[in-house]
């Protein structure tokens, strides 16, 4: 049977970019993708890359006051969101085209509509166009979502935040996930007087406790008010407010909220169902270790299947789907041992096991260090990091690292290799310390501060 295509990509984000690039480009395949939004996906056009412009954005305010405490004459000034707003879309413009240009230049066609699946060989795009291909692969990602409540049309997502048309004066942020704590730290940062309401017992619910406790804790200081235990029963309109009343009782007026409580795949509506492909109960793509859903035809990679939600993950299933269809190389997805940052105000970065998960599988040693760091120190701050290690008591190994500290996710990168290789603690002692520099305290630690 012949096919007009030998992959064809729904989804033109990192993961569906990536697959069509490398498949088009090193094995000469045949490749088309179909994008009914903007190519390069949440990451590049809303979330990572917007999102860590936005907190380079927000540090200034802190730097300033930094640099007068080391004598440099730097008066503040006033953050102009249209100056800013403007930079961002023209750097998301200029991003956007060279994923199109990656597409074009490897071969790849293009169509600017969406597309969904007729039968296991077959999409069908908007405009009523079918295309036949040997294999089709499912790349659209995901969104977030608002649960349903009185009022909840009115809160705006992640997808909203980088489009407003003035920072408001006041802003509920709903949610104690990255995202939320994450655009926490940055609205009040850049001035905007900031509540946090999350329901659960403490923010960043998975990650490591002591680090997501001294993150809270440092949150707090830097002037969000965080409210735990708390959600929203109720919002209306009042006047150009937004009025919210709480599950603590309280009734508070704010000019915006934003919800960022949890993300679904992007699976609907694409017919897959009726192909015999099979959904999660949150609506991910069901695939086996080489991202290969019930249908032989059609594999699925990135957001979408609801494995680990992490433009790098997505890139890395996108590679080893090609390695598999395409290279005749069956690779399966590592999904172990993947360092992570969280671009709060303070950053952190993580990989591995948290004390908790730890040492529910085995008897560990805890090496950590809390400390105010040199720079902060000398300007009068009383902001502090946390270096830690998790170690398996029979082994050695570091089963993980976990780091609160600017620059943590440049940190995390380079640990997680020693730990991804199966670094034990005794490599990371023989290692000499960088001095002075506060990840020389990962290899300076000789006592263990507790056992579990």
């Amino acid at each position: 049977m012949s096919f007009d295509y030998d992959l064809f990509v729904i989804g033109g984000g990192s993961g569906g970019v990536r697959a069509a690039r490398v498949a088009a480009g090193e094995t000469g395949a045949k490749v088309a993708l179909a994008e009914e939004d903007r190519y390069g996906g949440t990451c590049v056009i809303r979330g990572c890359v917007p999102k860590k412009l936005m907190v380079f954005a927000s540090e200034f305010a802190d730097t300033v006051g930094d640099a007068q405490a080391y004598g440099w004459g730097i008066q503040p000034g006033a953050f102009n969101w249209e100056t800013f707003r403007g930079k961002l879309h023209a750097e998301l413009d200029r991003l956007e085209g060279i994923y199109r240009s990656i597409l074009k230049n490897n071969g790849v066609e293009s169509f600017d509509q969406r597309a969904h699946l007729v039968d296991a060989h077959t999409v069908e795009l908007a405009d009523g166009m079918r295309k036949t291909a040997k294999h089709i692969l499912v790349a659209t990602g995901g969104r977030p979502v608002v649960p349903a409540f009185p009022g909840s049309e009115l809160a705006i997502t992640s997808n909203e935040v980088f489009h407003l048309e003035k920072l408001p004066e006041t802003m509920l942020i709903v949610g104690g996930g990255y995202i939320a704590c994450e655009f926490a730290g940055i609205m009040n940062g850049l001035g905007v007087k900031t509540t946090q309401f999350y329901r659960g017992a403490q923010i960043l619910r998975g990650f490591d406790d002591e680090a997501r406790g001294l993150i809270s804790e440092e949150m707090c200081q830097n002037g969000i008010d965080v409210h735990l235990g708390t959600n929203v029963l109720e919002m209306k309109k009042q006047g150009d407010k937004i009025w919210v009343k709480a599950t603590n009782g309280s009734e508070q007026l704010f000019d915006t909220v934003m919800y960022a409580t949890g993300r679904a795949p992007n699976s609907n509506d694409l017919g897959l169902e009726a192909l015999g492909v099979e959904r999660g109960r949150k609506g991910e793509v069901v695939v086996d270790d080489y991202s290969q859903t019930a249908v032989p035809s059609i594999f699925a990679i990135g957001d979408v299947t609801d494995r680990v939600n992490l433009t790098p993950v997505a890139i890395r299933e996108g590679m080893a789907f090609v390695e598999t269809v395409f290279k005749g190389n069956p690779t399966p997805v590592d999904h172990e041992l993947i360092p992570t940052a969280i671009f709060t105000q303070p950053e952190m970065g993580t990989v591995g096991l948290s004390e908790e998960e730890a040492a529910e599988q085995e008897p560990i040693e805890v090496y950590a260090t809390s400390f105010k760091p040199m720079q902060k120190a000398f300007a009068g701050g009383t902001q502090r990091v946390l270096m830690k290690l998790i170690v398996s008591q029979a082994t050695r190994k570091v089963l993980g690292c976990h780091i609160v500290a600017p620059g943590a996710g440049e940190m995390i990168q380079l640990a997680g290799i020693a730990v991804k290789i199966g670094a034990t603690k005794e490599d990371f002692d023989r290692t000499v310390a960088v001095h002075p520099v506060m990840a020389e305290e990962l290899v300076t630690m000789r006592q263990p501060v507790r056992t579990a």
